[in-house]
């Protein structure tokens, strides 16, 4: 190569060279910054009045559920019903072998009609004694004595009827009748089952309208929100709860608190509470899992930040903000209740800053920021909550 072409090559590079370095030190450096700077989404806080909404995983209960039993030991012979049918009070279920029963009221009768009989002749024995004692033909001790052997025969006559009003009693039970309206449960037995008095479940019957939804609230929780609506004079706080049901949809029917437990639960410091709502179409079955939503007060001027804004650090509570310079500024903040998609802020913030809702994972306080504005909409936040 040629001292020409090595001195040419030397002053393209030079040129390159000194075309980068502009670049980096001189008119780039605001590019430069931009590039520096951190992605991040930031949001007004809000600032409104915002009723407290309080949620409980809770569980359908049944209002009343009863086992049926038998009253009387026996094969079932006859079932009038099948599982999962509504009946009616009073309603016949399921026919017990009578044979023994109906044997036991024969010879129940017969007894009394014996007794019965002892009991008119000595009757007319003591008639006759008094009448001769009347006429000075028997002594006073004779009639006497028949007097006591009359009143035996009327207790033995009452004996007799009573074992008779129980065989009569014991035959009527082996008819098993519905003792209230609902739903029977599908723990039907079959025909043919030895049914023993008091200790076989031949059916579970359990009403279906109304019904409870039972949750647990802390003590705090029911100090504040339902202790305080207790009404003088009545026994029970008149505190409206909304279900949210397992598919996320939300019960049409409002209920009311009705029982609150008479003691915290040792294992767990809770408070058992359950509300009624009213099921006429049968929607809610015992057993189901449902969201109880207490509604409280309403807080007047609430500072609302969005929970996933809210981060924590040796037990404190923070959120980034954007700064008057345009960088991060780590705010401490103290929380109150979760309503929703967002968390009411006690102390901290004004109400006036701008809260960083997205880009935190490698965010510090200091940071050059590049803010794209987005409204609660635009994030899916909030302030009821959507789902289980």
């Amino acid at each position: 190569m040629s001292k020409k072409a090595i001195i040419a090559i030397a002053v393209v590079v030079v040129v390159i060279a000194g075309t980068l370095l502009m670049g980096v030190f001189g008119g780039g450096g605001g590019q430069q910054r931009a590039m520096g700077a951190v992605q991040v989404k930031a949001m007004n806080v809000l600032v409104q009045d915002t009723p407290l909404t309080l949620e409980y995983a809770g569980s359908v209960k049944g209002k009343d559920e009863v086992k049926v039993q038998a009253r009387v030991s026996g094969n079932v012979t006859d079932k009038y019903i099948k599982g999962g049918q509504y009946v009616s009070a009073g309603q016949a279920l399921y026919k017990i072998d009578d044979r023994n029963y109906r044997a036991a009221l024969l010879q129940a009768q017969a007894n009394l009609a014996q007794a019965q009989a002892t009991y008119n002749n000595a009757l007319i024995d003591l008639q006759r004694n008094e009448q001769l004692l009347a006429a000075a033909a028997v002594s006073e001790q004779v009639v006497t004595t028949q007097r006591a052997q009359v009143a035996a025969y009327q207790a033995n006559v009452d004996a007799m009827a009573a074992l008779v009003q129980q065989a009569q009693q014991n035959l009527d039970d082996t008819v098993v009748y519905a003792p209230m309206s609902g739903k029977l449960a599908v723990d039907d037995v079959a025909v043919g089952t030895y049914a023993g008095a008091g200790n076989t479940t031949l059916v579970t019957i359990g009403s279906s309208n109304p019904i409870f939804v039972q949750f647990s609230i802390s003590e705090g929780e029911y100090l504040k929100y339902v202790g305080a609506s207790v009404v003088p004079g009545q026994a029970l706080p008149s505190k409206s709860v909304r279900i949210t049901l397992s598919d996320g949809s939300e019960y049409p029917v409002e209920g009311h608190i009705v029982e609150v437990d008479r003691a915290m639960q040792d294992n767990s410091g809770s408070l058992i509470i359950k509300a009624q709502f009213d099921n006429p179409e049968g929607i809610l079955v015992p057993g189901m899992f449902a969201r109880a939503k207490l509604v409280g007060d309403t807080l007047k001027g609430a500072v609302l930040v969005p929970e996933r804004a809210v981060q924590q650090l040796l037990g404190k509570s923070f959120v980034m903000i954007v700064g008057e310079d345009g960088k991060s500024k780590a705010q401490n903040v103290e929380l109150g209740s979760k309503v929703g998609s967002y968390c009411i802020v006690d102390k901290g913030l004004t109400g006036k800053e701008q809260v960083i809702v997205e880009g935190l994972t490698s965010l510090t306080e200091g940071m050059d920021l590049a803010i794209t504005e987005v409204k609660p909409e635009d994030m899916g936040f909030s302030l009821t909550t959507s789902n289980l």
